[in-house]
C-alpha cells in the first residue's frame, strides 16, 4: 500500500519484476520491492519499450562511430535506434509525472538506462575491446533534464554507505519539492537550511558556508535565483560520502546542546560512544540513538528540528550498517 506523503520514485521497470527485457526476462530485485517498496511509491519506466522495440527484441549496445555514441543492435550495426530511444526518452520526460519524482534507481550497465561505466564498443572492423566509459541514452537525457535529481544504480545499493546516501538525498529532494509548491517566502527558506544543518555539515562543512551565505541573501535577492542555486550546490554536496570524521565532529557539536545537562559519567558515555563510532567499532545508529535519548530528556526546539536525528525512516535500518 502507498500513500500520499511516500516519495516517488522512478524505476528501470525490469528491477521491479516486469518482463520487458530484450529476452523477455526481467532483473527483479527482492531489496527494492521488498524493503524500500513500503516506503516509496514506485514508477516504472522501460525507455527501450517506449520506443516500439518490443518484446522481445534484439539486443542493443552503444558503439562509438566517427566521434559520436550510437545505440545499434549487437548483431547487425546498420541497424541504428539511436534516434528512437531518443525520441522516446524526451517523450517520457516531458510527462507531468516526472516532476514528481524525488528520485531515480537505474538499472546498472544497461545502454538505456545505465548510469556510469556502460560498456562502449569500437566498430568490429578496429578489433579494439569496449570501454567502461559511456552513460546509457535515457539515463543521460534523464540527468541533462533533471540534473537534481538523485539517482543511482541497483547495483550500487548493496553498497551501505551508497545506499544510505541515496535515500537520504531522496528525502532531502522531496522536502524541497514540498516547499517549492507553496509561495515563495524567505522565511520557509530559511527554515528550511537550518532544519539541515548537521545534515549538511556531515557532508561539506565548506559547502555548509556556501549554502549559508545564499540563504542569507533570502531578504534582498530574487527568491526564485537563490532557489535555484540553492539546490544545485545542496544535491552536489549531498552526493559526497560523509566520513566517520565528519560525522564525529556533527556528533560532537549536538553534544554541546546538552552540555548543562549531562552529568560527568553520561557526558564520558557519550564521548566514548562517538570515538568507539570513529574509530570504526559501532555503526553511526548507537550515537545518534544515544544522542535522542538525551534530548527526549532535555529538549531543545532547534535540534528536534534537525533531520539529521531522522534523515529517513528508522524502520528501514539504513544507519545501522555504516
Amino acid at each position: 500500500m502507498t500513500h500520499p506523503h511516500q516519495p516517488q520514485l522512478g524505476i528501470s521497470s525490469c528491477l521491479l519484476g516486469n518482463s520487458v527485457r530484450f529476452d523477455s526476462g526481467h532483473k527483479h530485485n527482492a531489496y527494492i520491492t521488498d524493503s524500500l517498496g513500503e516506503y516509496f511509491e514506485f514508477i516504472p519506466v522501460c525507455p527501450e519499450v517506449a520506443a516500439g522495440l518490443g518484446i522481445p527484441r534484439p539486443p542493443i549496445h552503444l558503439v562509438k562511430r566517427t566521434g559520436d555514441i550510437r545505440l545499434v543492435q549487437v548483431k547487425n550495426h546498420q541497424v541504428d535506434v539511436t534516434a528512437a530511444l531518443r525520441a522516446a526518452s524526451e517523450n517520457l520526460l516531458a510527462e507531468p509525472q516526472f516532476a514528481k519524482l524525488s528520485g531515480f534507481i537505474l538499472k546498472k550497465d544497461s545502454p538505456s538506462c545505465g548510469m556510469e561505466r556502460v560498456k562502449v564498443y569500437a566498430e568490429p572492423a578496429t578489433g579494439q575491446p569496449p570501454e567502461r566509459s559511456g552513460v546509457g541514452l535515457f539515463a543521460a537525457s534523464l540527468q541533462q533534464a533533471y540534473p537534481n535529481l538523485p539517482l543511482e544504480e541497483e547495483g550500487r545499493l548493496c553498497d551501505p554507505i551508497l545506499r544510505e546516501n541515496f535515500i537520504g538525498r531522496v528525502f532531502v529532494y522531496q522536502r524541497w519539492q514540498a516547499l517549492m509548491q507553496e509561495p515563495p517566502n524567505a522565511h520557509a527558506f530559511v527554515q528550511f537550511h537550518a532544519d539541515h544543518k548537521y545534515l549538511i555539515m556531515a557532508h561539506d562543512q565548506a559547502g555548509l558556508r556556501e549554502l549559508g551565505q545564499l540563504v542569507a541573501q533570502a531578504g534582498n535577492a530574487d527568491l526564485t535565483y537563490l532557489h535555484a542555486q540553492y539546490i544545485q550546490k545542496l544535491m552536489h554536496i549531498l552526493t559526497k560520502r560523509a566520513s566517520r570524521g565528519q560525522q564525529g565532529n556533527v556528533l560532537t557539536h549536538l553534544m554541546g546542546y546538552l552540555s548543562e545537562h549531562l552529568d560527568r559519567e553520561d557526558r564520558a558515555e557519550l564521548v566514548e560512544t562517538i570515538q568507539h563510532y570513529q574509530q570504526g567499532y559501532l555503526p553511526l545508529i548507537v550515537p545518534i540513538t544515544l544522542l535522542k535519548h538525551h534530548f527526549r530528556r532535555h529538549p531543545h526546539p532547534y535540534i528536534e528540528r534537525q533531520y539529521y536525528l531522522r534523515p529517513h525512516p528508522s524502520e528501514l535500518m539504513l544507519l545501522n550498517s555504516i
